[in-house]
């Protein structure tokens, strides 16, 4: 069992940053603002979680300005959604075997 536990990636051991990723698995961009409403996370809670993931490489950020208001959106990366789906893979396992 312990063996089974090890294949988890620990970067979606957080339940903002599994939320995240599902969310960004499913959508190819999604907005700073519209992430946080739809989580309901602090600003300060999300921007965290996303900096974690895009030093994780599972997360990229594009800022632009539209007009003149920043304009920030997230999508997974390639390594993103491998990691992502091997450790949805991982809870699977582990589920089955219980």
């Amino acid at each position: 069992m312990i063996d089974r536990l090890s294949q988890f990636n620990k970067a979606f051991e957080s339940k903002a940053r599994l939320s995240i990723m599902s969310v960004l698995m499913v959508n190819d961009t999604m907005s700073f603002n519209a992430l946080k409403d739809l989580l309901g996370l602090t600003d300060g809670n999300l921007a965290t979680h996303l900096r974690a993931l895009e030093e994780s490489g599972y997360v990229a950020v594009q800022k632009q300005f539209i007009g003149r208001k920043p304009n920030t959106t997230y999508s997974a990366t390639n390594q993103g959604r491998q990691a992502f789906t091997e450790h949805l893979n991982a809870l699977e396992e582990f589920i089955r075997n219980l």
